[in-house]
Formats: structure tokens, C-alpha cells, sequence
């Protein structure tokens, strides 16, 4: 576990801008929240390989809430400001994975 900002992420090797041991590259600076505990992880293989429950995403009446947090600066976002960004932080304009893209279904309902 990793504390950013006011925030726990957990998963396996969090850094302090949230790369962990599976996605580690320059822009792996994000973390997402679960639907099933509303925990912050780095991905989705952390969150599997560090609790005890199966994982389900962020659920669509709950996009209003917040569901990601950036791990440069500790900026939170909810679901729908995450999903309709350019793939930038709002807050500090730092860039996150373009990759994450292609995983959205596994952290946000309907997605």
C-alpha cells in the first residue's frame, strides 16, 4: 500500500506515482477505484492479486463519484470527468497510459 495524497493505493510494489509491478512505464500514473471494496489500485492485476474478493467495476450510477486518482499530483476525478478527459490530468495536465483505454470494461461499468 502507497499513500498519494489523502489516499490508499494498494497493489504489489505501488511507487509514489502509483506504477506498480505490472504496468510501469513513464505514464502509468493512475489509480482506479473498484466497485467492490472502493479501494484505489494501480490495475486490475494488483487489485486480483491483493484481496480476496473478485473484482467488479466502478458502476455506472456511481460515475459521478470519485474513481480515479492521479499519481502525480494526488488530483481525484470522478468516473465521468476520467472518461470524457483527453487522457490528461485536469488538474496538472500530466499525461496518463493511452493504453488504459483498451481496459476501461474492467474498471467502469458498461465501458
Amino acid at each position: 500500500m502507497r499513500r498519494i495524497a489523502e489516499h490508499h493505493v494498494f497493489g504489489v510494489s505501488v511507487d509514489a506515482e502509483t506504477r506498480c509491478v505490472h504496468y510501469d512505464e513513464e505514464y502509468d500514473v493512475l489509480a482506479l477505484r473498484f466497485g467492490c471494496c472502493g479501494r484505489f489500485f494501480p490495475c486490475f492485476e494488483c487489485h486480483d492479486a491483493v484481496t480476496d474478493h473478485a473484482r467488479e467495476p466502478w458502476p455506472r450510477d456511481r460515475f459521478d463519484e470519485v474513481a480515479a486518482l492521479c499519481g502525480r499530483c494526488g488530483a481525484t476525478l470522478t468516473a465521468n470527468e476520467y472518461l470524457a478527459a483527453p487522457g490528461t490530468c485536469a488538474d496538472c495536465g500530466g499525461a496518463f497510459n493511452p493504453g488504459c483505454a483498451a481496459h476501461h470494461h474492467l474498471y467502469f461499468e458498461g465501458q
